[in-house]
């Protein structure tokens, strides 16, 4: 009874850690995945310890069911990887079951296996998060910096986490796009050299070795709820993929037509040209003809 008096009566800042809910995230991805998109899925599951992985998700338009599927896997975070034409990556980032949720398209994507980094950074260690200071400027982005936070930072006590922290894990913002880079913090030690009289110390220095993986975010569009609701916020200097494509297929045709176009000219002047020959050979036999038999 004492115990529960004085749970009840403590202040929540003075509780313990252990007491406060834990963040844990949902990784999954849709059908369709190449083996690239799953290279990068298996790297940030690595990279996340608080993180649960599951089977592919069979729907690309009902996403509402993610929540479900996240509530009974008792997580309050969503990662999920949606792959469209076998060759373009999209992320949706979301917080169950009350949002917001964002949209990412992923380009420039290089995993842990093709970088073949020097950086070996301990498994299930916990990361220290870095944000450049743009993401300060707008709504926006301090929305998806607050998404990136609870994403990717591990708390402290989760599971499969380890007491280590030895990686940093940069998120910076520029052109409109999130830059994300992965480093470990390694410490050497180097000798510094004294006088005579004195003994060479050892100085430890500190640097940041990158280990992959790197890829590059574009905020599309920003929905209040989780996977649904109204848009907070919508890109419109976004590209798709799709309307890249096809302006690439408009001028490869543009450039096939004309240069059909000259193929039948020339083809036509160069008929145009031997009948026009054709026909001057014929009068110079008949002005031959005439001038032997006058």
């Amino acid at each position: 009874m004492a115990t529960l008096f004085k749970t009840l009566t403590t202040p929540a800042h003075e509780k313990p850690d252990a007491e406060k809910p834990k963040s844990r995230i949902l990784i999954l991805s849709s059908r369709g995945v190449t083996y690239r998109h799953r290279h990068l899925l298996q790297d940030l599951v690595a990279m996340l310890p608080h993180s649960r992985k599951d089977a592919k998700l069979d729907t690309k338009n009902n996403l509402h069911y993610l929540n479900e599927v996240a509530e009974l896997y008792n997580c309050n975070g969503v990662l999920f990887f949606e792959a469209r034409k076998r060759q373009d990556l999209y992320i949706w980032m979301s917080r169950v079951p009350n949002g917001p949720c964002v949209k990412f398209h992923v380009h420039n994507l290089h995993t842990m296996s093709e970088l073949n980094f020097t950086g070996n950074a301990l498994k299930g260690s916990r990361a220290i998060v870095s944000f450049d200071k743009n993401f300060d400027l707008q709504p926006s982005s301090a929305l998806i910096k607050e998404l990136l936070l609870h994403t990717f930072s591990v708390p402290k006590g989760a599971r499969k986490s380890k007491p280590f922290i030895d990686r940093v894990v940069n998120f910076t913002l520029a052109d409109g796009k999130v830059w994300v880079r992965h480093f470990q913090i390694q410490v050497s030690s180097v000798k510094e050299k004294k006088d005579d009289d004195e003994k060479a110390k050892d100085k430890e220095t500190t640097e940041l070795v990158e280990i992959g993986p790197r890829f590059v975010l574009t905020p599309i569009v920003i929905l209040e709820g989780s996977f649904g609701g109204p848009k907070v916020y919508e890109n419109r200097e976004f590209v798709s993929p799709n309307a890249v494509r096809r302006e690439i297929r408009d001028r490869k045709a543009v450039r096939a037509s004309g240069r059909d176009g000259q193929r039948i000219k020339r083809s036509v002047k160069k008929k145009e040209v031997a009948r026009e020959q054709a026909v001057a050979k014929q009068m110079e036999r008949e002005i031959d003809d005439a001038m032997l038999f006058a």
